[in-house]
């Protein structure tokens, strides 16, 4: 079976952990290490002959136009995170969302990228308070989403939503095809197994172990990770201690838990999935920037 495999490009300095540290008018000043995590993940998928779905900041793709291009030439599906990591609910409201799509949109195009069909919010912040980002998605042209994580979080998750592939109808009625990431089910909750923090923090066994359950339910997943993850040199904030353990918590094993997945398993991006499931998608007239 097929599994996608996803990225998040977003600078270390730009994680929810780290705000406290990083003030959004410091950004420019802080010198960038996207390139390292990169580097390494773009090194192990062609190691492997994988692909994999990469959700670019706008924010990235504007200083960074080479890494979107590195990737299509690639051979991986560029997709959106938004253009600076904002959280939905700090967007003012769909208008807000739009406009953010919208210079994300621009800056992935000028790049070099296709127009994305595929969106995840900053931490997993469609939640049922933010549900109207769908109407939002809906309009723009987007297909499918990975922004709902069906799990039980403080600051995001819809616990109770489907965690396979489903489809969410927006005011519209245009139909969006919704891929959390994976979760394995025990004792009546969604325990979360793709990606992250947990992929850092639990054995790798345990995610091979979700991975081979999973398949055999006939659900293919969805793992993602990070590129700071991928750089455990980077620079320590002075942050605080929950949250420096979580940010920095075995990125020396990230490479190395990648690669072992890597060569156990089949990969793809989250469209290449989505196909193999059934879920296909026609061109659409999209609005304009």
């Amino acid at each position: 079976m097929l599994h996608a495999l996803s990225f998040d490009v977003e600078e270390y300095f730009q994680v929810a952990n780290l705000r406290g540290h990083f003030a959004r008018g410091d950004w420019e000043t802080v010198a960038p290490r996207i390139d390292v995590g990169m580097n390494a993940i773009l090194a192990a998928l062609d190691r492997h002959h994988a692909q994999a779905t990469f959700f670019f900041l706008g924010w990235i793709a504007e200083r960074h136009p080479e890494l979107v291009r590195r990737c299509v030439d690639a051979g991986h599906e560029i997709a959106s995170h938004g253009y600076e990591h904002s959280f939905l609910q700090d967007l003012d409201g769909p208008a807000g969302l739009d406009r953010d799509l919208a210079r994300t949109e621009a800056a992935l195009v000028a790049a070099g990228a296709p127009r994305p069909i595929g969106f995840r919010a900053s931490t997993f912040t469609l939640t049922r308070a933010t549900w109207w980002a769908f109407d939002v998605l809906a309009r723009r042209g987007y297909r499918y989403d990975s922004s709902v994580h069906p799990v039980r979080h403080p600051v995001y998750g819809v616990p109770d939503f489907e965690p396979g592939i489903s489809t969410v109808r927006a005011a519209d009625g245009t139909e969006i095809v919704e891929f959390p990431v994976a979760t394995w089910p025990f004792l009546g909750r969604n325990l979360p197994v793709g990606g992250g923090g947990y992929f850092r923090l639990l054995p790798v066994r345990v995610t091979e172990a979700a991975l081979a359950g999973l398949e055999k339910r006939g659900r293919p997943s969805v793992l993602y990770l990070h590129p700071w993850e991928f750089d455990p040199a980077q620079p320590r904030c002075p942050a605080p201690a929950l949250k420096r353990w979580r940010h920095y918590l075995n990125l020396d094993r990230t490479l190395p838990r990648l690669e072992h997945l890597l060569a156990r398993h089949r990969f793809g991006t989250m469209r290449a999935v989505l196909a193999e499931q059934g879920r296909t998608f026609e061109e659409r007239v999209l609005p304009r920037y």
